[in-house]
This record gives C-alpha cells, structure tokens and sequence, in this order.
C-alpha cells in the first residue's frame, strides 16, 4: 500500500513518453500555465466516450480493472489512454476506484463523487452511465447556446468591417471623382460623405475601445456576472433561459450524487462547481453549510441563501415533507430542462431577428455610402466631364 501511494502522488509520470525529448514529455506539457502544476481535467466530450464505454463492459460483467484496461488499448488519445493505465495500476495495487480516479488529477469531485457511490452500491456501471448521460446533456445545451451567440457575433463583425473598409477606401474615391470633374456634393451625397469623414477619423478609436471592452469582460469575472445581471433584469426571455440552464445544472447535479447514496450537504457542495463562476457558486455552498451545521431545513436554506425560483424551494419542501426528495429533484431537472430547450429555441430565434435588422442595416449603410453618390452625382459628373 505504501508503494502505490508513492506511486499516485506523481500522477504526470505515467504520462511521459520514454524516447521522447524532455520538452515534450508529459509532465511539462500537461502542467504548463497551470497553478501548483495540476494536470488539466478532461473535456466533458471525451469523458462521454469513457464512461459509455466502461459502462457497457461493466454491464458485461467485465471487472472493472479489465474493462479499463481493454479500452485504453489502443486508444488515440494518448493522455487519456496514459490516465486510464495508471488508474488500472493502482485499482491492482489496491487503490480502491474513486480514490484511483481522483489520484490522476483529471477527474472532478463530481465525477469522483459519483463513482464512489457506484462502487459503494454494487452499481459503478449505472454510475458511469450516469456521467454521460449527464454530459451529453451539457454539451447539447452548451453547442446550442454557441450556435445561438457565435454566428450572429462573426456576421455582424464581418458586416462591420465590410462597412469601414466601404467608408475609409471606397467613399473617398467616389469623392475625389466627383472633385475631378469639379463638382460640389449636395443633399444625400454631402450627408454620405460627412459620414465618410466621421468614420475615418473615430474608427480605430472605437475599435479599440470595443476589443479593450470585450478583453477586460473576458478576463473579469465580477464584471460579466454585473453585465449579465443587468441584461438578465432588463431582458426576460435571457433571464429565464440562464436560470433554467444553472438551476437544470446543479439540481441535476445534486440529483445524480444524492440518489447514489452521497450525502446531501455533499452533494450541494460538488453540485455547486457544476456553476462555478456565477452566483450560484456561493449561495449554494453557504446553504450547504447552514444545512449541515445549523439543522435548517433544505428548502429554509435554499430560500434565505440562494436565488433560485421560488418553485424550487416548494418542491423542496415537499420533498423533505413526504421524504420524497430524490423524485422531486429529478422532477425539478426534468422541469428546467424543458424550459431550456424552449427558451433556447425563442432565444435563438430573436437573436437571429436581430442579426438580421442588423446586418441589413449595415449591408444598407454599404450601399448607399459607396453607389447612392455615384448614382445622385452622374449627370452632374456627366455635365462637367463634357465642360
């Protein structure tokens, strides 16, 4: 035991091709950028493939040292396949699972939490089933929400760079046609000028101010929880679909670990790194707390400590009233699910709306600041050609 517990404490080793260079061994590359050199976790969509996989053995009744050893055979992923060798080697020095998993660094204490209570039931396949299914959710949302938000991000950046390039190389050659042939601008064509001049002299200034704003929102969380809770106040339709998808998330997420047999101040406490970086985060580990060490109620310290839905805290309630908790949680996930895919779907579809008045505007602003002059101006420009 002592051998193996020396052996877990340098989880990088595993990883680190024999023949390979020492800079691009795996230590170096896995802790690179990373504080006290811990290795980056794996990514939900690769966890999906694992735990699909370990399941369907498991429920073979492959144990579980084999079923890993089988899939990380020949596995193109090689750190995952790294990863999954050495949990084998310590499940055969006596490690028990969770504790294997967890030694690697790259699993969550959600992950490792689950897997612990399947071991302990006798269930590690519904467990592991359990994990992709869950991921597979996330990823479905999380591909719908950047669907929703990416595309109408790049349309209205390359609109807006066709209308500067339109304004600052385009216009002023209309221009200096029309000054060749010694003709003064007027109406319309003044206006789209003036436009011209205005464009060249603010455009690097308001770009720069724009990708200043969008680096410091990226890099300040504090900031973008104040920017999204004021547009989350100000906008109903966006306020219903991120609380759907956070409160979906953690109570799917207390669901999952509770009725595995985890306890409950636990299972709120991992729950809460499933919304890291939002309010949520905090409000759902000091409710934990008071529940755990003051003896509150759950739905008491989900009311005075948090913000979810009032809906919430009455299915809580409920739940502890008729100690059917587990049922009302999976109840309350299933709820926020639903209202997920439908206020993804509304959501999308306003945004697209938006692009589009947006990016007829700007396709509006193009042609009308480089053909509108030239269309106005050609008899006069025809006049003077022939004065």
């Amino acid at each position: 035991m002592t051998s193996a517990t020396a052996t877990a404490k340098t989880p990088a080793t595993p990883a680190k091709p024999k023949a390979a260079p020492k800079k691009k061994g795996g230590q170096i590359e896995i802790n690179f950028g990373r504080k006290g050199g811990q290795p980056k976790q794996f990514s939900k969509k690769e966890l999906i493939g694992v735990f699909r996989g370990l399941s369907s053995m498991l429920r073979a009744q492959i144990n579980t040292a084999d079923a890993i050893k089988y899939y990380s055979q020949g596995l193109p992923n090689k750190v995952m396949a790294d990863a999954l060798k050495q949990i084998r080697e310590d499940i055969g020095a006596g490690v028990s699972v969770h504790e294997a998993f967890r030694r690697t660094g790259r699993f969550s204490e959600m992950v490792v939490g689950l897997i612990q209570a399947g071991a302990d039931a006798g269930q590690l396949h519904q467990a592991f089933s359990s994990l992709a299914a869950r991921f597979t959710s996330e990823l479905h949302f999380n591909k719908a929400l950047r669907k929703a938000t990416t595309m109408p991000a790049v349309v209205i950046t390359i609109l807006s760079g066709a209308f500067i390039v339109s304004q600052v190389k385009i216009v002023p050659q209309v221009e200096e046609m029309l000054k060749s042939v010694r003709q003064e601008p007027d109406g319309l064509t003044a206006i789209s000028f003036g436009v011209s001049h205005t464009t060249q002299r603010i455009w690097p200034v308001v770009v720069g101010i724009i990708v200043a704003t969008i680096l410091v929102i990226w890099r300040s969380e504090k900031l973008r929880n104040t920017i999204l809770g004021l547009a989350m106040s100000k906008w109903r339709l966006l306020r219903t679909l991120i609380m759907s998808l956070r409160q979906m998330t953690f109570l799917s997420t207390i669901k999952l670990l509770h009725a595995n047999g985890i306890n409950l101040a636990k299972s709120i406490r991992v729950s809460a790194n499933s919304v890291r970086g939002t309010p949520f985060y905090h409000e759902l580990r000091e409710a934990a707390d008071k529940y755990e060490n003051s003896g509150v109620p759950l739905s008491t310290a989900f009311s005075k400590y948090t913000s979810v839905d009032t809906q919430v805290v009455h299915m809580l309630s409920i739940g502890e009233k008729s100690a059917s908790l587990d049922n009302q949680l999976e109840m309350l996930s299933k709820m926020y699910e639903e209202d997920a895919e439908n206020a993804m779907g509304t959501f999308t579809a306003t945004v697209n709306f938006i692009v589009l008045i947006i990016a007829v505007s700007l396709i509006a602003a193009v042609f009308i600041g480089t053909f509108l002059p030239i269309f106005l101006m050609g008899p006069k420009m025809m006049q003077g050609g022939l004065g």
